[in-house]
């Protein structure tokens, strides 16, 4: 998986290498069980500082997405976790994206239409 950063972004760094790794396996590009680059190996390959990647890496294990072990590293976990994916976490940083788009002058038919094209983008065009 090829990790593309945007230095002069809004997003920070580590919050943007978090980001492309959960929807590698979101997409399945990172399979369970997938070994990903050590910390050192990752920041030297998109040019960032060491702590960047482990603070990604840091929220990473945190949230269950990847495993670490001193002896192999990281890698991306082989079990579901057993909390509810839609839970009030999702429902408020849901909330918000909408409103932010919302303000913005987004329609409601556009808001879903778009949505609709990213949840098919992510699962495959099979109906949901």
């Amino acid at each position: 998986m090829i990790l593309k950063i945007d230095i002069t972004g809004d997003i920070p760094i580590y919050q943007q290498i978090r980001n492309q790794i959960v929807s590698g396996v979101a997409t399945g590009h990172l399979k369970a069980g997938e070994q990903l680059p050590t910390v050192r190996q990752l920041a030297g390959d998109i040019g960032v500082n060491p702590m960047t990647v482990s603070k990604a890496y840091g929220l990473l294990k945190e949230e269950g997405v990847i495993v670490m072990d001193r002896r192999h590293g990281a890698k991306i976990n082989l079990f579901q976790t057993q909390e509810h994916p839609l839970d009030k976490k999702f429902d408020d940083n849901f909330t918000f994206l909408i409103s932010e788009v919302l303000i913005k002058g987004a329609s409601r038919e556009g808001l879903k239409e778009h949505v609709l094209h990213l949840i098919d983008s992510i699962y495959g065009q099979e109906e949901i």
